[in-house]
């Protein structure tokens, strides 16, 4: 499925760096809409999920990618399943945390992965999608273009609260995440054409919620 299928349909795309609020942004978004919500990178920790589970090889580009391409994958508000099998909590554990980055740099399971986003749009006529290459890549002809952002130190504080880690840990890793994803070569994390840049360090989840809906001209 190509660009051309899907450019109608009314997608918001919601990108940024991990802790930058996208998620909960999203969610709260597509609610208001009445539009449904796609998280983008739960896809690519569910295939890294399912190889770390088959034992394979992780930087077996081929492997993994002929993996990506026959698992099926659900996401969606009942929680991540992977060929029936649950692995909502399992695809949030640090040592999915340490090898998604080398999966999302696949470029043939970014192409599957692209391709079952697009498909999920078309059957459900748009929706709100997050992740770290929706407006540059998947849907560069969305309604809306978004890239969250936050500071690292606020991204690390978010994610210790929501996992009881260590925040200089998190912030570690989430730095190390960032220089990953923005130098890979295929679809680098980075602000798309067009896009509306939003810091969300120190404000309320409502009143970036009210931001976006005047982007779309909506009455909040």
């Amino acid at each position: 499925m190509n660009r051309a299928d899907v450019s109608s349909v009314f997608v918001v795309a919601i990108d940024g760096p991990a802790g930058a609020g996208k998620s909960t942004i999203g969610r709260a978004l597509a609610a208001r809409l009445g539009l449904e919500y796609l998280d983008t990178g739960a896809m690519y920790r569910s295939v890294t999920v399912a190889a770390m589970r088959g034992n394979v090889d992780i930087t077996d580009s081929e492997a993994v990618a002929a993996l990506a391409r026959r698992i099926e994958i659900h996401v969606g508000s009942d929680g991540v399943r992977v060929d029936g099998i649950d692995v909502t909590e399992a695809i949030r554990t640090p040592e999915v945390n340490a090898l998604v980055s080398t999966v999302a740099a696949n470029a043939s399971v970014r192409a599957e992965m692209v391709q079952r986003q697009r498909a999920w749009a078309r059957d459900r006529g748009g929706g709100v999608l997050e992740g770290r290459d929706i407006g540059s890549v998947v849907f560069p002809d969305a309604r809306l273009k978004v890239f969250l952002t936050a500071s690292a130190d606020e991204r690390a504080q978010r994610r210790a609260l929501e996992s009881g880690g260590d925040v200089q840990e998190i912030a570690d890793s989430i730095r190390s995440r960032d220089r990953k994803d923005s130098e890979r070569a295929v679809a680098p994390l980075a602000e798309a054409d067009g896009a509306i840049v939003v810091d969300t360090t120190g404000r309320p989840v409502e009143d970036v919620l009210e931001e976006l809906l005047g982007l779309l001209g909506v009455n909040p």
